[in-house]
């Protein structure tokens, strides 16, 4: 099943709450919220108070990426915030099977991702505890960068490997996914579909939703 989870990290900050609103409106399924701690990443976003204060603003999905460098201690924060799927990097210092226990005890979804440069045989001790990896199809770190396509491979690879294993999991794509991009992303496997700028940027949201949608249910 298709996705799409806006990421927040192009919305307009000063109406973040209107904006959460209009997305549900135009048709997204989740809402993809980037927490940075710039130390994990070089740049700084928002923190789970703020998540709580939004999660009054939509009864969407809420796609928690936490891109920091000990998500462990900060798990309890996010879920009391109203967090529903909380993804954090295979690269961190938190211990991986400790900290997807902690997430899944709670209710939630957990998620592992990887960055470009990180094999994606890494998260595959960890499959039949994870709802979802995200593949990043740029740079951690900030909004707006190009897409890189040789990241599908990997993403390929990890479809056959929960094939493998029967396995019936979400992959998500986070970065550069746009109208022209979204398909090369959905052919090699990704159900997910994260796009900033080319929704938050577009004059017709909605319009574009249903695109993204359309492009990627092909191959689905």
């Amino acid at each position: 099943m298709i996705k799409i989870s806006p990421s927040i990290l192009s919305c307009d900050y000063s109406k973040m709450g209107e904006e959460f609103e209009n997305m549900k409106k135009c048709g997204a399924d989740w809402l993809h919220i980037d927490v940075m701690d710039g130390h994990f990443v070089p740049n700084i976003t928002l923190g789970a108070p703020l998540v709580k204060c939004l999660r009054k603003c939509s009864d969407l999905v809420f796609d928690c990426h936490l891109m920091i460098s000990d998500p462990q201690k900060y798990i309890p924060d996010f879920i009391k915030a109203g967090a529903d799927l909380i993804c954090f990097h295979v690269e961190c210092d938190s211990p991986i099977d400790d900290t997807l226990d902690l997430i899944r005890e709670n209710g939630k979804i957990a998620a592992l991702a990887v960055k470009p440069g990180t094999p994606i045989e890494t998260v595959y001790p960890y499959l039949e505890k994870l709802g979802m990896v995200l593949v990043m199809t740029v740079e951690p770190g900030f909004g707006g960068q190009s897409f890189m396509a040789d990241m599908m491979d990997k993403i390929v690879a990890l479809r056959e490997e929960c094939a493998k294993r029967g396995i019936d999991m979400d992959i998500q794509v986070d970065g550069g996914i746009s109208l022209d991009t979204v398909e090369v992303a959905a052919k090699a496997g990704a159900n997910v579909l994260v796009a900033g700028s080319a929704i938050f940027g577009s004059s017709d949201p909605k319009e574009t939703i249903s695109l993204l949608r359309s492009k990627a249910a092909k191959y689905f």
